[in-house]
């Protein structure tokens, strides 16, 4: 390792843990990389920073289990449907927790380093890397109440207790944000009596102390056996939440932000081509604050704001708020990009629209989502009071009442043209399987869980779906013949780099216009999307009119 990281390296552990126990670890931690460096030498050299992205990168979203196939394991299955039906659409694949887990879908991880037997093996996953950019979890928050380490911490084995944080439940957390209403202290018995740990998510899910660099250090080891398995992005998940301080709000502290940039000197030295996107569903301003100086801490952030603006958009047919936003976006560096994202596994974040949406047009969403047959999910405030964190739907009901007796063709051309949105915006596109096909809310999921987030998780036996897709008289293939040919599109055109620059232009407050350009000059791309059920009639920047029929997309080259 290099002087100067190795003395960067060096500051960050001292300002975490002081002079002498900063010290200790960076040597223990500068054993352990150079072992990694021996283990896997296949990372250097790597690609110049502002290659490893290109407008070739479409990643898709998806469980391992989101397929069954008759004698093949779950990710095999995965596999085949990547050559089947939806062969040659995506360039990598985000594979949501794939370990053991107690609960949360596989976020309550109960083993960070096997792959859940269920699901399949080590094998399967080295397959799909083999055609793939992988995304990998890294849920470095919270672990399982199942697991080893806290199953330790109730038995009373001596030191167990200290990967996690116990409190006098009098303590007073009022300042604390909560992204739920369940208690953020969780009483369990231990031999010295009941201890009450923190779980900012749920009563399985105990978060971890990085106060203690011995935690530090394991977690980093967990984060290099990602990188040894084939992951060539790591999601931190929650990261937000990392640090805790009595007395503070306890997300976004400068610890947390500082353990970001030290797995980020890490992985460019180790692993330098392997990128860190951090997912916090908060404010954009917070969101955007994990880029670091641009060259220091995360090389993707999640766009959180952008699918409830984009929702408003379209249940108001007007884009001037979303294009007002996408007017003031900006990057610290040619090597950093964000990850847009409509819809994911999870619900649509609305505390990111924030100060962007006022809390009448953020509470009608939360109408037009149940409307159409969605739930709203809840966070507790300081006050005592509770405010919408999430609404729960597939992207597809949440732009259409499924119940209303709107033509198809219009509901699928609305779908295609918030997805086009999406695609044409700087950052890499993040899409998520259902979107692939327009699911509709699964209501038998949520009906058996009572979990809202079910709506959006429907999974499918493999020949039962490539059925459906041929299937004329149904939505699915229609939907993805559109988004494959969008998707190709996109990748094909260097306009679409993730750092090309893009200009938003207001032509007409129901079209989303923006126009991006080549990092090189070589291409620019007038992207038009008509948020409106009305057709429009606009005069483009060079003069010329164009008409855009009800939620029609018209991506036109500039010469």
């Amino acid at each position: 390792m290099r002087e100067t990281s190795q003395n960067r390296i060096e500051a960050l552990l001292a300002s975490l843990y002081g002079a002498d126990v900063g010290q200790l670890t960076s040597q223990r931690l500068l054993t352990m990389l150079q072992a990694y460096a021996i283990r896997c030498p296949q990372h250097s050299p790597a690609r110049p920073a502002d290659e490893r992205l290109t407008a070739d990168d479409i990643i898709l979203i998806t469980y391992g289990d989101q397929f069954r196939k008759p004698d093949h394991t779950p990710l095999q299955s995965l596999a085949s449907a990547l050559d089947g039906p939806f062969a040659a659409i995506v360039s990598g694949v985000h594979l949501l927790p794939f370990y053991p887990y107690t609960s949360d879908d596989g976020f309550s991880v109960v083993d960070y380093t096997a792959v859940d037997p269920a699901l399949g093996t080590w094998d399967d996953i080295e397959a799909l890397r083999a055609r793939y950019r992988l995304m990998f979890d890294a849920v470095v928050n919270h672990i399982s109440a199942s697991s080893t380490w806290f199953r330790d911490l109730l038995a009373g084995v001596p030191g167990a207790e200290e990967r996690f944080l116990s409190l006098d439940p009098n303590t007073d957390l009022r300042q604390v944000t909560r992204p739920r209403v369940s208690p953020l202290l969780t009483p369990f018995k231990t031999p010295t009596g009941v201890r009450h740990i923190w779980t900012t998510f749920s009563a399985d899910q105990i978060d971890l102390n990085f106060a203690n660099p011995e935690l530090l250090l394991e977690m980093t080891a967990v984060l290099l056996e990602y990188v040894a398995k084939g992951a060539s992005l790591i999601r931190l998940d929650a990261i937000g939440y990392l640090w805790k301080e009595v007395g503070t709000r306890c997300i976004h502290l400068p610890q947390t932000h500082q353990v970001v940039q030290l797995w980020r000197a890490i992985l460019d030295h180790v692993a330098p081509d392997v990128l860190l996107i951090t997912e916090t569903n908060v404010p954009h301003a917070d969101n955007v604050s994990y880029f670091g100086d641009g060259s220091n801490e995360a090389q993707l952030v999640y766009q959180f704001p952008l699918a409830p603006l984009v929702l408003h958009s379209f249940a108001t047919g007007d884009a001037r708020q979303l294009s007002g936003w996408a007017a003031g976006l900006s990057l610290p560096s040619s090597t950093t990009t964000f990850f847009n994202f409509l819809a994911s596994h999870d619900g649509i974040g609305v505390v990111p629209a924030t100060g962007i949406l006022s809390q009448a047009e953020i509470g009608a969403l939360c109408g037009q989502i149940e409307s159409h047959g969605g739930r709203v999910s809840y966070k507790s405030n300081p006050d005592g009071s509770q405010s919408p964190y999430e609404i729960n739907s597939t992207w597809f009901d949440a732009l259409s009442d499924p119940a209303s007796d709107e033509p198809m063709t219009r509901k699928i051309d609305r779908f295609i043209a918030s997805q086009a949105i999406m695609l044409a915006l700087q950052g890499v596109p993040g899409v998520y399987i259902h979107s692939l096909v327009g699911s509709g809310n699964y209501h038998p999921g949520l009906q058996a869980s009572g979990i809202h987030r079910r709506l959006n998780r429907e999974k499918w036996d493999l020949a039962e779906l490539t059925a459906r897709l041929a299937d004329p008289t149904r939505r699915e293939g229609t939907v993805l013949a559109r988004m494959a040919h969008l998707i190709r599109t996109r990748r094909a055109a260097p306009a679409f780099h993730p750092n090309g620059s893009q200009q938003i232009h207001d032509l007409d407050p129901a079209i989303f216009a923006v126009e991006r350009h080549a990092p090189d000059g070589s291409q620019r791309i007038l992207c038009l999307h008509n948020v409106s059920a009305t057709t429009r009639q606009i005069t483009l920047p060079t003069g010329t009119t164009c008409t855009l029929e009800p939620y029609q997309v018209r991506w036109l080259t500039v010469s």
